[in-house]
């Protein structure tokens, strides 16, 4: 009978797997194919390509869309429940300083597990790299910090961005230009793929504690925050060093046949294996620690974090191994083609098509949506989520292709631009807020870093332009238009919820599900 019973279980937990499987396959694939077409269609027409890059560019697609399939079913299985877990327990503990402990330990530790950083600190020639790690570490470590006591204590998040965003562009009219693009590139950069779902998860973890109405909309948010301490990091060390960023383009490899095309793949996986591993280790060592000194979790649980995190490691492997291999020179050689046509303003539109796909590539987007949809209970929709994304990266990708062709500063942009949004948090639901600058840093991941940076920098090569001043900022760029797009999307509700409130009802009148979050709607996790 029991054995009966393990069986039917067994077999119930395989078909759970199956199907998430198929829907993150489906996921992926809707959100690679899109790209690969739009290359496609430009190598065939107006920017040809070279059979070398095409075919590196088609390989590394395919491994993206199978790194993707296991990075999200991974996250959903172990970095999920582990940050939930970790922001559960520490509030428990109510001992201040216990939380204050734990929040920048882990701010650190996750930060310096981030692989897009090793990228950041050989941006900035004249900052030791150690140094700038551990600079930008201890910024989201203390900004890690704030967030958690902002959900503590329910401190609103709107007067928090608009005081901290006050001190960013305050300090940045004192930093050499070469240090600007870099330094609100870094604020995407480091909440990447390892960072986002963990983090977003304390959150949650945190919030579930707390019980009152404005719980739910609490739990969002902290990516918004640590998105803040990189930039501030890179800032200050602006100041101090005195110098401008540096950076060389990578060079494009070309390959004659089939072998030589294989081995150009295998090379990079057994580097990515080595650093993906030295990633997740902190964060593992970090949660087997916890377990020993926190109520344990049951055997089934245990065993299904482990499982996800084996997912979550093949999957960030193939993604970054596809991404860095087969992106990075596709998008430098079809943005130099382009910015070298006698009609070079094409590349504007084309990089704004671009953006509106490429970030459904995203993986920790993916997180986000499926993360708002839950605890709202579907009251915000992803797709409108996801199309709200995809709107605001089209036109960021199309003012840095301006910015590329004309060398205008990016504070002209990022000034008006974070105005805003600042502006609007005064104007929308809470909640809207706190996913609108959550979405920025989860928007701007190593997709954008693999294709649409060097997609810039190979038109900026192109046009002559400087390479530090005028083609990085694309990632800033991709982190601040879905701050405005979202909160629209904010705007939005709000009047259609206003227009049913004021339509007589003969029935009981719909719950307002966006000016204050209510007990019942929201899940307990």
């Amino acid at each position: 009978m029991k054995a009966g019973l393990l069986r039917t279980q067994f077999s119930y937990q395989n078909t759970v797997v199956r199907e998430k499987m198929k829907e993150k396959t489906k996921e992926s694939v809707s959100a690679v194919v899109p790209i690969m077409l739009i290359v496609l269609l430009l190598g065939f027409t107006i920017a040809p390509l070279s059979p070398s890059i095409l075919v590196e560019f088609i390989v590394g697609a395919v491994l993206v869309i199978i790194g993707m399939v296991f990075f999200s079913l991974g996250a959903e299985l172990s970095m999920t429940p582990m940050g939930e877990r970790v922001g559960g327990s520490m509030l428990r503990t109510k001992k201040l300083w216990m939380i204050i402990a734990i929040g920048f330990i882990l701010g650190v530790i996750i930060t310096v597990s981030e692989p897009d950083l090793q990228v950041l600190a050989g941006q900035v020639a004249a900052v030791p790299n150690m140094v700038l790690i551990l600079s930008v570490a201890v910024g989201v470590g203390v900004f890690l910090v704030a967030a958690l006591l902002r959900i503590l204590f329910g401190i609103p998040l709107a007067p928090l961005l608009l005081v901290f965003y006050a001190i960013v562009f305050a300090l940045a009219m004192f930093v050499p230009k070469g240090f600007l693009a870099v330094a609100f590139d870094s604020g995407g950069v480091t909440t990447g793929p390892m960072t986002v779902p963990f983090i977003m998860a304390l959150g949650v973890g945190i919030s579930s504690i707390r019980n009152d109405k404005h719980a739910g909309n609490d739990s969002f948010g902290l990516v918004s925050l640590c998105s803040i301490g990189p930039i501030l990091a890179v800032l200050i060390l602006g100041m101090v060093y005195s110098t401008e960023g540096n950076f060389t383009t990578t060079a494009i490899t070309e390959v004659g046949d089939s072998v030589e095309l294989g081995k150009l793949f295998l090379y990079e996986i057994p580097k990515y294996l080595k650093e993906i591993a030295l990633s997740l280790l902190p964060i593992i060592v970090f949660f087997v620690v916890f377990q020993i000194f926190a109520p344990k979790m049951n055997k089934k649980s245990l065993m299904k974090i482990c499982v996800g995190l084996v997912y979550t490691y093949i999957g960030l492997v193939l993604f970054l191994t596809g991404a860095n291999v087969g992106f990075i020179p596709a998008g430098n050689y079809l943005g130099s083609v382009l910015a070298s046509l006698s009609f070079r303003w094409i590349i504007v539109p084309t990089g704004m098509i671009i953006g509106y796909f490429i970030v459904k590539a995203e993986p920790a987007v993916y997180v986000l949506m499926h993360q708002v949809e839950e605890l709202t209970s579907g009251s915000i929709s992803g797709k409108s989520m996801q199309i709200s994304l995809s709107v605001g990266v089209a036109v960021s990708v199309g003012l840095s292709m301006i910015r590329v062709l004309t060398g205008i500063s990016i504070l002209y942009f990022l000034i008006p631009g974070y105005g805003i949004a600042l502006i609007l948090t005064l104007f929308v639901p809470k909640i809207f807020t706190a996913i609108a600058f959550d979405s920025g840093g989860v928007a701007s991941g190593p997709m954008t870093a693999t294709f649409l940076l060097p997609l810039a920098q190979g038109a900026c090569l192109a046009v002559g332009g400087n390479i530090v001043t005028d083609a990085f900022g694309v990632v800033a760029m991709v982190a601040m238009t879905p701050l405005i797009t979202l909160q629209i999307l904010g705007v939005i509700y709000r009047i259609k919820d206003s227009r049913k409130e004021n339509v007589p009802q003969t029935v009981t009148p719909v719950v307002d599900m966006f000016a204050e979050f209510s007990d019942d709607t929201i899940i307990e996790l």
